[in-house]
């Protein structure tokens, strides 16, 4: 079986959302210390890296993660590449197939250093959500931090798509993707109350 990893190694330093809790790993107990075993302590935000929003991230109201159906981030996708485009829209898709397509996943190569979190980048336009829901697409992943730009208040992406029932998976790494056919596999924590959650994402070739 060959997977492709799509999600963004955590390590220190990773890129974040400028204020948030940064990423740490460290040993909190070593071999030498017990005896017998490391263990390890993890800090970060649910927002860290690849990661799925729940709609109680942008909504008081909406589902949180414990609550959401796993069957959206297992199974078939569809990857494209739109590339040199500042936002995306419903006029941006017109000339794909997507008949079929539950899992949408578009490569955008605008994150250019995965190092730095980035000032700008491809964002989603709120036509994009009525779109994707008369397609029959349930989940929308990019290789971005947010389906918004960083100055957002209004969250007009994020609010279009979980009105149209679209799920959101944000930070993929997908310079080596081809586009085509796959089955992803991006199942979040089980974190009951959270508003995101980590995933290790991946994707294997039909």
């Amino acid at each position: 079986m060959c997977l492709i990893d799509i999600s963004e190694p955590l390590r220190a330093g990773v890129a974040g959302w400028p204020g948030d809790t940064p990423f740490s790993f460290t040993l909190n107990w070593t071999k030498e210390e017990t005896g017998s075993v490391n263990v390890g302590k993890v800090i970060f935000s649910t927002h860290t890296g690849t990661h799925i929003d729940a709609p109680f991230h942008f909504d008081n109201e909406g589902q949180k993660v414990h609550e959401l159906d796993l069957s959206l981030y297992v199974g078939p996708c569809r990857v494209i590449h739109l590339f040199d485009l500042p936002s995306i829209g419903a006029h941006d898709l017109a000339k794909y197939n997507l008949a079929g397509v539950e899992r949408l996943i578009i490569r955008t190569d605008s994150w250019k250093d995965r190092s730095v979190f980035p000032t700008s980048f491809t964002y989603i336009r709120p036509d994009l959500g009525s779109y994707l829901q008369k397609q029959g697409i349930r989940l929308l992943g990019l290789d971005v931090p947010s389906v918004d730009l960083p100055d957002s208040k209004e969250l007009l992406g994020h609010h279009s798509l979980h009105q149209h029932g679209v799920h959101i998976l944000e930070g993929t790494v997908l310079y080596q993707v081809e586009e085509g056919d796959y089955e992803l596999i991006a199942l979040p924590l089980p974190i009951e109350g959270a508003d995101g959650s980590l995933v290790r994402a991946v994707l294997r070739k039909i």
